[in-house]
């Protein structure tokens, strides 16, 4: 990493010196998918109404040729925008499109020596949210010899995005101080503006589960698109090793959105905002109790984290109330989220294995549940497991007017439920778990194994 590029300056920007977890290797299709995913929602998401809400959009596009590419699709963005800063090389067209002549828009021409031409940024800002892809392409050092891009799609960038505020205004504080030089009155400007949204009311706190929703169709299109060029170019170049290469990315990159997705639905739940690490934490101890194959654990660990996707686009309110009998209306609700969550994960085919368990959480052992009234075994080991934890998990938790249940006591409702909704194994596993926590002699789990990179290829097998 360069030591003026804007990611190493935001690693040293950051109290703990950590960058966002999505950090890594981006191909450039990657990049392209994301970036639309938050163009878009500045274009479907911001109130026309209301100018205070309108985002500061900082951009960085290398060549001018590249933004030339997007100058008809800013155009668009800039009409629900308080200002757009673009810097690339200048080269033809750059100063003549429309786009650039716009009042709130305004083009900063790089010097071929500045940093910034190796990088690819787009950063959001607005009162109610903050959005931000940051990343810089890999030098030719950087490839090895045998991986030395051969097409546009190759290309390779260290980068990361995120929706956290602090990081993205951190990163608008130095690229606008990266423009001063070229233009010292705009970094003035663009300085004013961000104070201004940070002292803005958030009063309007804009739905991200959208945008995230967003970013997995994309990433999946990206993806199909790849496999097309794949197989029309087959005949004149071997491409598929490439292709693995992008589709593994583009799968990562789209792994991280259902993840983010599901932090929301847990940022939403007040009562129970770690729901999804806690969860997948004790599924995980019971499957190593039983001993389980690790690759087995791997799955409880993802469908542990991705469990409640289903509720990303629910109402507050839903978290208000929870299913404690088999007839509550609650109950359907829930199931038709589980189902939902699904349908949601059946997008990334990728993650085939792990649908199956979200989606038969709710199944029975007596065969009673939904959606198919799987019986016993009937089911597979890690859904009934999810099943069990997700019951017992949210009963510890305070819920409207039901005060959260001890250990024991969540324990005993569960043990009520033993060979009917229940695996009676499993049950009397979570039970020896319990135990052990009541005597002292381990702790209850809440936070599951790390999950490295490779878990997408070998967890979802």
């Amino acid at each position: 990493m360069l030591p003026e590029s804007t990611l190493n300056q935001l690693k040293s920007a950051l109290p703990d010196g950590q960058l966002p977890p999505s950090y890594g290797v981006y191909f450039k299709n990657t990049l392209v998918a994301l970036c639309h995913a938050l163009e878009d929602h500045i274009l479907k998401s911001t109130p026309d109404d209301d100018p205070q809400q309108h985002p500061l959009v900082l951009v960085t596009f290398q060549q001018g040729k590249w933004y030339l590419q997007e100058a008809d699709r800013y155009y668009d963005i800039a009409q629900c925008s308080r200002h757009i800063a673009i810097a690339a090389v200048a080269e033809s067209g750059f100063d003549s499109h429309k786009t650039g002549k716009l009042d709130n828009v305004s083009l900063v021409h790089l010097n071929q020596d500045d940093p910034l031409i190796e990088e690819w940024n787009l950063i959001i800002l607005a009162p109610g949210y903050a959005a931000m892809v940051l990343c810089r392409e890999l030098s030719p050092e950087d490839y090895r010899a045998d991986t030395q891009p051969q097409t546009d799609t190759e290309r390779k960038f260290y980068g990361l995005w995120t929706f956290d505020r602090l990081p993205v205004e951190e990163s608008a504080k130095i690229l606008i101080e990266g423009m001063r030089s070229y233009n010292p009155e705009l970094a003035d400007q663009l300085s004013k503006m961000q104070q201004a949204i940070a002292e803005t009311p958030q009063d309007v706190t804009i739905d991200l589960t959208g945008v995230v929703s967003r970013i997995v169709t994309y990433l999946q299109t990206s993806q199909q698109q790849l496999v097309t060029i794949n197989r029309q170019t087959r005949e004149l170049v071997d491409l598929e090793g490439q292709a693995r290469k992008l589709n593994r990315n583009l799968a990562a990159s789209k792994l991280q959105a259902f993840l983010r997705m599901a932090q929301r639905v847990d940022e939403k739940d007040k009562d129970n905002p770690l729901a999804s690490l806690q969860v997948s934490a004790l599924a995980e101890t019971i499957g190593q109790l039983l001993d389980l194959p690790t690759l087995q654990l791997r799955r409880l660990r993802l469908a542990g984290l991705l469990y409640r996707i289903g509720l990303a686009e629910a109402p507050k309110e839903v978290f208000t109330h929870t299913p404690d009998q088999l007839n509550d209306s609650s109950y359907a609700f829930w199931r038709d989220r589980a189902m939902l969550g699904s349908q949601l994960l059946a997008t990334m085919p990728e993650l085939k294995a792990i649908k199956d368990i979200v989606r038969h959480q709710l199944e029975h052992w007596d065969g009673s549940g939904k959606p198919n009234g799987l019986k016993g075994e009937e089911n597979s080991i890690e859904a009934r497991i999810l099943g069990l934890v997700a019951y017992f998990q949210e009963l510890t938790q305070p819920r409207g007017d039901r005060p959260a249940l001890s250990l024991g006591e969540a324990l005993e409702k569960c043990q009520s439920y033993q060979g009917s909704w229940f695996d009676p194994t499993l049950v009397d596993t979570l039970a020896n778990i319990i135990r052990l926590v009541e005597m002292g002699l381990m702790a209850l789990p809440d936070r599951p194994s790390q999950l490295p990179a490779i878990w997408l290829e070998e967890a979802t097998k």
